[in-house]
């Protein structure tokens, strides 16, 4: 709810070069070698035209597959459910098509340079997104134990959750080195946030997020942790985070990846849409006006992936869902991993051992939204007995949880998220129909504001999902548990496959659960771009001494590595 940075340095902050996804794992700059006119690098010619399968085309395989196809590669994207993965935005049967609703992604922060840089490549713009408190947010209400608290900043919340957030602050700062590490990373001082991170690794591998709060003297009491749990920082309640790795949390914090959010206008699956259909301007071996849709037939990708193998002369082969056989010299898997453990047979020699007990201790999070269609912003109208918005974005600890209010102006429809919750709370209502979740729903809106006829302004059928039950997902997205570190950079580190044995290699994983920040887009295009330099490498190619890429500095700035013993 409430900015990440201290009070003390944020002055200071301004004059300093802005945040970015900038490790603090892999201190390595993506944004700086998409920008380089070099380009990503080059294979040698003998292997132009060879196919290199891409499993999932979600945004990591789609940017995966598009920067194949600029170095001459022809990609064969294989996709099991639609184009976008959890960039999944949909309509509303019946109403008016602006009217839209993110199911998956909806709100990126301005320090993820590198998917900011796919934005801008295929032509989107972005809004700010009304976070509790933000900027954008007319207006937000707190509403904990049966007390309503309406607020347009923090300063008219009552005087315990302003020291909420000042624990937070002291917390971090005491804990985690907050401002030194800010610093580092706003310099992209590499040294300096490796020394930092290492230490803290070290230190917190073991820790949960409820533990570390615990720890700290700022949150001695008990309330104060309540609180923070269901109000939180940046977009509301984290307490379905507390028995996480704090190390997650504060992968978070220090890139301010929960901070200043914006959406895409339009919807964020157009993202990965206009990837498959966009004609680079500077590309290899094919002619102009190639496209990741002019190199599959029909223009679609191939379907769902049933079966891989490792075959004859390291080659990986691929058995769709319809039992078709292809097989290739390398393959980029981007979906959720847990798919390989359950959806797609997979021959045991894909991975060497601690890569799948890797895979298997991946910790998912749960997640549902419910949204409805509204006829218009009602909630921007002034009661006339307060004088304040008769409805707001809503924080609480009644099943809806996070409410959302989206509109494009006073006079068009728009689209509430009635509800978006996370772990213990997506399971409460999974078993429940669309229909079923916004009776819930509206009812615990009803309690908070009884004068709101909210169901009067309702225009359509509600759009829900719950990540869990999405049978080509199986949960939201990875959150380490205590003691993952070393799981988490065995898979990160999978594009580096010289190190790995000869029989093992050809087969890169990407996605935002590969990366250090799953959920985070910023993840998912960071860890294509890693699959794109191995699998650039592994066919014998090369990037541009001016623009070396994430393999070649790899030494320099590899990921703390803790004992195995």
């Amino acid at each position: 709810m409430t900015s990440t940075v201290p009070a003390a340095v944020e002055q200071a902050v301004r004059q300093q070069p802005p945040i970015t996804m900038f490790g603090p794992d892999f201190p390595y700059a993506y944004d700086d070698f998409l920008a380089h006119p070099a380009g990503l690098g080059q294979i040698p010619a003998t292997e132009h035209g060879r196919e290199v399968a891409v499993v999932g085309g979600g945004l990591s395989g789609l940017v995966a597959a598009y920067e194949l196809m600029k170095m001459g590669l022809r990609p064969v994207v294989y996709e099991a459910d639609q184009l976008g993965g959890r960039l999944r935005t949909v309509g509303f049967d019946g109403c008016d098509p602006s009217l839209t609703a993110e199911l998956g992604a909806m709100r990126f922060p301005p320090s993820a340079t590198a998917v900011q840089h796919y934005i801008d490549l295929v032509g989107l713009r972005t809004s700010p997104f009304p976070n509790p408190l933000a900027e954008a947010t007319p207006s937000t209400v707190v509403d904990l134990k049966g007390e309503s608290h309406y607020a347009t900043t923090i300063d008219d919340l009552p005087q315990v959750y302003r020291d909420v957030a000042d624990a937070w602050r002291r917390c971090l700062e005491e804990g985690a080195d907050f401002s030194a590490m800010n610093r580092a990373l706003r310099e992209r001082d590499v040294p300096r946030i490796r020394e930092i991170w290492a230490r803290l690794v070290e230190k917190l591998d073991n820790q949960t997020f409820y533990g570390f709060l615990c720890d700290s003297d700022a949150f001695r009491s008990f309330r104060h942790r309540e609180i923070f749990g269901q109000v939180g920082f940046g977009t509301g309640g984290w307490d379905t985070d507390f028995p996480n790795s704090i190390l997650e949390i504060l992968r978070v914090v220090y890139t301010e990846a929960d901070d200043h959010h914006r959406g895409i206008v339009g919807g964020s699956q157009q993202l990965p849409l206009r990837l498959w259909r966009r004609e680079p301007e500077k590309i290899v071996h094919w002619a102009p006006g190639t496209s990741l849709a002019s190199l599959h037939d029909n223009g679609e990708p191939r379907p769902a992936v049933a079966r891989l193998d490792r075959t004859a002369d390291d080659r990986i082969t691929v058995t769709d869902e319809h039992g078709e056989v292809r097989t290739y010299r390398a393959a980029v898997f981007t979906a959720q991993s847990w798919l390989l453990l359950s959806r797609i047979d997979c021959d045991d020699s894909l991975f060497p051992i601690d890569h799948w007990t890797a895979i298997e201790r991946t910790h998912y999070m749960e997640s549902s939204k419910l949204f409805v269609p509204v006829d218009r912003p009602f909630w921007r109208d002034e009661d006339p007995a307060t004088g304040r918005d008769v409805m707001s974005m809503t924080l609480t600890d009644r099943m809806t949880r996070g409410t959302y209010l989206l509109d494009d102006g006073p006079d068009r429809p728009a689209v509430i998220c009635l509800s978006y919750t996370w772990c213990d709370d997506s399971l409460k209502w999974l078993p429940l129909s669309a229909d079923e979740r916004m009776e819930v729903m509206l009812k615990s809106l009803g309690e908070i504001y009884p004068d709101v006829d909210i169901r009067g302004h309702v225009i359509g059928d509600p759009v829900t999902v719950s990540w869990e039950n999405e049978p080509w997902f199986l949960g939201a997205f990875k959150a380490n548990l205590p003691g993952h570190y070393r799981y988490q950079r065995r898979l990160f580190t999978h594009f580096m496959q010289d190190r790995l044995p000869a029989d093992r290699r050809g087969l890169f994983l990407a996605g935002d659960d590969i990366s250090w920040t799953a959920g985070w887009a910023e993840g998912a295009v960071q860890t294509a771009l890693n699959a794109v330099w191995g699998v650039m490498h592994h066919f014998g190619g090369a990037t541009d001494p001016g623009n070396p890429g994430p393999g070649d500095v790899f030494d320099e700035i590899a990921p703390v590595e803790l004992p195995e013993d």
